[in-house]
């Protein structure tokens, strides 16, 4: 295989960048797009006029078996993330994802089961396991440089509230939860992913305002190695803005809206130069590298199951109004 024939699954906003990326890339070309609706179809194509000519599909089930693709981009809601998954490994195509993964813990684990029996290349739209400062920071922790981490603040706040009104990320049966599942789970996902840590215990609160789903969530974690953590989601802002603050033994990180500043055990605070970060990537590149096996994959699908195992803890924890253990199989 020299060129990765690919198929988009969801022609809505998620996919428009991801759609830029692979007709940019010289070894992927989009072969197939797949919408329910004809406007979202013929907005894409308006937006992207080299998919003038490719087969349009309202039904994915045609796409998967049409013979045109050798790999899938779901970007479709999540609670249909599970079923689209399985059934495009099924036919034998390699998977990308857009996150969440899926929606309950008990899919993660089949999800992870199928990979193994099919042996295909899955990565989860998780941008921030290919950033630059997130790599370093993830380095740095793994050499043992800055001593085991202790503690963990994370902050997202986003007009996700009123952004979303009316959209299907306000309804429970598409959406599969509200901001903590949607963007929110990047924050997780990062976290865990740069740390190393295992979340032990969770305990929440969660405010849904007046829609269905969760808008501001307050997470205190308890991790495994005995290090603490809290993780505010904030749904109702009127701005974006993203943090997180590692505390290590022999220093602290702080990366504020994806700059990183670090301070030592003595006190003094530094940036990374450039020559000093890690090459950067995004998700799209490195799952047409991964097929074509150039490189691993930067986002695995474990990421998904570490990530729905403290959502769905988290959920829990607020319903039962206790302490909930994060099951980690």
């Amino acid at each position: 295989m020299s060129i990765v024939r690919v198929g988009v699954i969801g022609t809505g906003g998620m996919s428009q960048g991801h759609i830029r990326n692979l007709i940019n890339n010289p070894d992927s070309e989009i072969t197939a797009i797949c919408d329910i609706s004809p406007e979202a179809l013929a907005r894409t194509v308006n937006n992207h006029p080299a998919l003038a000519d490719t087969p349009q599909f309202d039904n994915y089930l045609d796409l998967i078996a049409s013979g045109l693709v050798d790999a899938v981009h779901i970007d479709t809601p999540h609670t249909l993330h599970f079923e689209m998954i399985m059934n495009s490994l099924d036919k034998g195509l390699h998977v990308f994802s857009e996150k969440p993964m899926v929606c309950n813990v008990e899919h993660a684990h089949a999800v992870l089961k199928k990979l193994d029996e099919t042996g295909k290349i899955f990565v989860l739209g998780y941008q921030r396991h290919y950033q630059s400062e997130f790599l370093y920071i993830r380095d740095k922790i793994a050499d043992g440089s800055m001593g085991a981490v202790q503690f963990v603040q994370g902050l997202q706040c986003q007009g996700w509230l009123t952004g979303c009104a009316g959209t299907w990320r306000h309804t429970q049966e598409l959406s599969g939860g509200g901001q903590l599942n949607d963007s929110g789970s990047h924050l997780l996902a990062v976290m865990l992913f740069i740390t190393g840590l295992a979340p032990e215990s969770v305990s929440a609160f969660i405010d849904n305002f007046t829609v269905p789903v969760d808008i501001n969530s307050a997470l205190s974690i308890r991790f495994t190695n005995g290090a603490q953590g809290n993780l505010s989601i904030v749904g109702n802002a009127p701005t974006w803005h993203e943090d997180m603050t590692i505390w290590c033994e022999k220093g602290i990180f702080f990366m504020r809206n994806g700059k990183l500043e670090i301070c030592d055990e003595n006190g003094k605070r530094t940036q990374p130069t450039a020559e000093e970060l890690p090459v950067g990537s995004t998700p799209d590149a490195n799952f047409i590298n991964a097929i074509l096996g150039r490189e691993p994959v930067g986002s695995p699908p474990i990421w998904g199951l570490r990530v729905i195992e403290l959502t769905q803890a988290a959920w829990q924890a607020a319903a039962k109004g206790e302490v909930q253990l994060v099951n980690q199989l």
